[in-house]
């Protein structure tokens, strides 16, 4: 055999050991597995991402989903050729191109009116490459939290809804390919459904769900895009501090179905320093948290089971608002921060903001001379500035205000 060939067929008898069990698997194994060295973070049509549609298509049989891909199967291929301009559309063409994706679909079927889609996308950057933060060269991208996490816990809901027997809705199941090529297979599936959108009341998004702060802070957004969301996610919390957004339009897979008129919500439990990292592993997520999350996700979908087709909402494009950068500071915000200001949750090396003496946790207030209120103000601000620009940055400080010059 030769190498191409044996890394595979080693990866499927994995596969099938990993299943070989009578008891369901947990969250902590399926991540186990998907966020393994040996998939080469899952890159999307590489002989590594197949055999993680493999596996996600053996755990939909074993969790008794019918399928719902192209006819008679899990899978929904999708081939295209990708863009060479960064600004332009991936073209999806008919014959053979450059890759092939796979979306893996599965069905509940409880013969009802109404559909929920539940999704995450499955595929990751691969070795490195555009869109990996890392500077050092090639390495494995295992995307435990981007997005295993999300991954394990569409397929602990999945068990966990058949379980429930008939709850007056259907189910779909679906793990995306190309998310982080932009939201390719959701586009795809969504211009090619293998079910009646029509049907579809709402869609659940599952992205980075796995590193739960201990503050439980948790961001939902959709919510403006059905006028029910905003009660009915506050009226089933009990474990978390919330930090809610309106728009149904972001850089995830729940954005291909808002483009449909339906109903969404995107849950993320937070940006972190091992974000498209190869240091973004297993051992570091919170899996307690997110049984949490996924437990307040089902108290969510049995809070509605009774309720009407649910009204769909367009919400502003904040996407469109964000000003263009011609500089960075080298930081990486905290999302999830709902105070005053902009709070840095990373600092990259030899970047303006470590230069200039910044930490982890400042709050910064004010850049230049604008005041610093928000994520929004923020880039406001920093949109003004030029390469070689001179300036000063207040930032909070656990209570104390800290002056720092930045140079761009």
């Amino acid at each position: 055999m030769t190498k191409n060939i044996l890394i595979p067929f080693i990866l499927i008898l994995l596969l099938g050991c990993k299943q070989d069990k009578k008891s369901p698997l947990s969250i902590e194994e399926d991540v186990a597995f998907l966020a393994n060295d040996i998939l080469k973070g899952r890159e999307t049509g590489s002989p590594e991402e197949v055999v993680a549609a493999e596996y996600i298509q053996k755990r939909f049989q074993d969790i008794g989903l019918s399928p719902k891909g192209n006819v008679g199967t899990y899978f929904q291929t999708f081939t295209f050729t990708p863009k060479i301009d960064p600004h332009g559309q991936v073209q999806f063409v008919s014959a053979d191109s450059t890759i092939t994706g796979t979306n893996v679909i599965g069905l509940l079927d409880n013969k009802a009116d109404k559909t929920i889609v539940i999704g995450a996308h499955y595929d990751h950057l691969g070795m490195g490459g555009s869109g990996s933060l890392y500077t050092e060269g090639e390495a494995v991208h295992n995307g435990a939290d981007d997005n295993a996490s999300g991954v394990a816990m569409l397929l602990q809901l999945a068990l966990d809804l058949q379980n429930e027997g008939n709850q007056g809705n259907n189910y779909v199941f679906i793990a995306f390919s190309g998310e982080e090529m932009g939201l390719l297979g959701s586009n795809y599936f969504t211009k090619n459904p293998t079910i009646d959108l029509s049907k579809v009341n709402y869609m659940l998004n599952l992205d980075m769900v796995g590193r739960l702060r201990k503050d439980k802070t948790l961001s939902i957004t959709g919510i403006g895009t059905s006028p029910i969301w905003n009660q009915v996610l506050n009226a089933t919390n009990t474990d978390f501090k919330l930090v809610l957004g309106e728009s149904g339009v972001g850089p995830s897979d729940h954005t291909s179905f808002y483009l449909q008129n339906i109903p969404v919500l995107h849950f993320f439990s937070g940006q972190h320093e091992d974000y498209h990292k190869p240091s973004d592993d297993s051992d570091k997520l919170n899996y307690e948290g997110m049984r949490q999350i996924q437990e307040y996700i089902e108290a969510v979908i049995l809070e509605l089971n009774n309720s009407s087709r649910l009204a769909f909402r367009k919400t502003k494009n904040e996407s469109e608002e964000v000003p263009m950068f011609k500089v960075a500071l080298g930081v990486m915000p905290d999302y999830l921060f709902d105070g005053k200001g902009m709070r840095i949750d990373g600092i990259t090396e030899d970047r303006p903001a470590a230069m200039a003496g910044l930490q982890k946790g400042d709050i910064v207030i004010q850049l230049g001379d604008s005041l610093v209120t928000d994520m929004m103000s923020y880039m406001r601000a920093l949109s003004s500035f030029e390469e070689g620009n001179t300036t000063k940055v207040i930032v909070d400080r656990k209570g104390e205000k800290i002056d720092a010059e930045i140079t761009f």
